[in-house]
């Protein structure tokens, strides 16, 4: 399908210079930008300082945010019309971590018709497709409808702070975010509340283990209840994202097996749908140890949140999701807007109240993958797709 439609596309626009496309790709896959939270990586100013040159040289206004140091956003910006509307284009420069992957994350490779490297799939061809599509705009020299920013943002990977200050003080009519979906119009995401449990008990020498209180039993108490929670979840279901889930992803305790455990802790992933109240979740699960108090009277347990994501969902109506529509359709591609398990920046523009898609090249089943890859044809067609969004919104 994506073939089709790229082969259509290359004899409607002259401007648009598809290898060019496939070689920006591999220039920003060759560049290190794993999250520095993670092993291996490194502040995201090498692969902004690429982007900022990028449009400087084709005389596109850039600017910056800075998050810290060696660590900004780059907006570069075209003009519209309507300069009280703004459509935003966005995707995180920063990737996952590059241990245990079976390929030189950094040695973009072609083969097969795909590029392969780490973060060809999240998020460095949308982001590939969103410049050309822009800088096809400026060589067009036709002024487009609204204001066009393209935010190429840090920090996604790990805690947002990138797409949280380019929200400050943002006004936008709509947002596109290139994550992963296959070309599929996302108008709805899951949510995400983490946090940690700590459960505290008392050590003592394992041959008069009465003498202590043995934490990681405690803690095994708490995960019955938590599954019992999680059957619950199975009653809710939204249309596009399916119902909540709930993982204990971490568990730790215990110091040697002749000492009562004095603490256990475990790491909890849970998912929310749209509707759900990110307070309400996290009030019911801070309360269930409290289930446990008639069995264990000097239960001591703490919790500490990790990371929170409110759900996201954009009405159908909405102007950013019927543009959208009407461009996948002229292409005949789905145009049934969908929903996906997993979040995004969409979420945080989607808070503020900017109207927000997630439509991007590549499948999120390659993302964060020992061998991630991307069709090139899905890239260069994602450009169309971005271009003519911009030419229509």
């Amino acid at each position: 399908m994506a073939d089709d439609a790229t082969s259509v596309a290359a004899g409607q626009y002259h401007l648009m210079r598809e290898q060019q496309v496939i070689d920006t790709l591999r220039d920003l896959i060759r560049i290190n930008s794993v999250n520095p939270s993670y092993a291996n990586g490194k502040p995201e100013s090498g692969i902004q300082a690429y982007i900022s040159s990028f449009f400087e040289r084709a005389g596109i206004r850039v600017e910056t945010q800075e998050i810290a140091p060696g660590r900004a956003n780059v907006v570069a910006k075209l003009s519209g019309y309507d300069s009280k509307r703004v459509l935003v284009l966005e995707a995180h420069v920063d990737t996952a971590g590059i241990d245990n992957m079976s390929i030189d994350p950094f040695d973009p490779v072609i083969r097969d018709g795909a590029v392969y490297g780490r973060g060809a799939c999240d998020t460095k061809g949308g982001l590939a497709a969103m410049m050309h599509a822009v800088l096809a705009i400026k060589e067009e020299g036709v002024q487009p409808p609204c204001d066009v920013w393209l935010a190429a943002t840090v920090d996604e990977e790990y805690s947002y702070r990138g797409v949280l200050r380019l929200c400050e003080g943002l006004s936008a009519a709509g947002a596109v975010v290139a994550e992963p979906t296959d070309l599929r119009l996302v108008i709805a995401s899951k949510g995400c509340l983490r946090w940690r449990v700590t459960v505290n008990g008392r050590a003592a020498h394992s041959s008069k283990p009465h003498l202590g209180v043995n934490a990681i039993s405690r803690m095994a108490r708490l995960i019955v209840a938590l599954e019992d929670e999680e059957q619950q979840l199975q009653l809710k279901r939204h249309h596009l994202v399916g119902t909540p889930t709930l993982n204990v992803g971490v568990i730790q305790g215990g110091a040697q097996v002749n000492i009562v455990p004095e603490e256990c802790s475990m790491e909890i992933d849970r998912r929310l749908i749209p509707g759900e109240i990110l307070s309400d979740v996290q009030a019911r699960y801070e309360s269930l140890p409290e289930q446990l108090r008639p069995m264990f009277p000097d239960l001591e347990v703490s919790q500490t949140t990790l990371l929170s994501d409110w759900p996201m969902e954009t009405c159908v109506d909405s102007d950013i999701v019927q543009t959208a529509m009407r461009v996948l359709r002229k292409r005949n591609l789905n145009a049934e807007p969908t929903g996906v398990p997993f979040g995004s920046d969409a979420s945080k523009l989607s808070r503020i109240g900017v109207p927000s898609i997630v439509l991007g090249p590549g499948s999120i089943d390659h993302a964060h993958t020992a061998a991630e890859f991307i069709s090139t044809n899905e890239v260069v067609l994602a450009a169309y797709i971005y271009k003519e969004l911009i030419q229509e919104f």
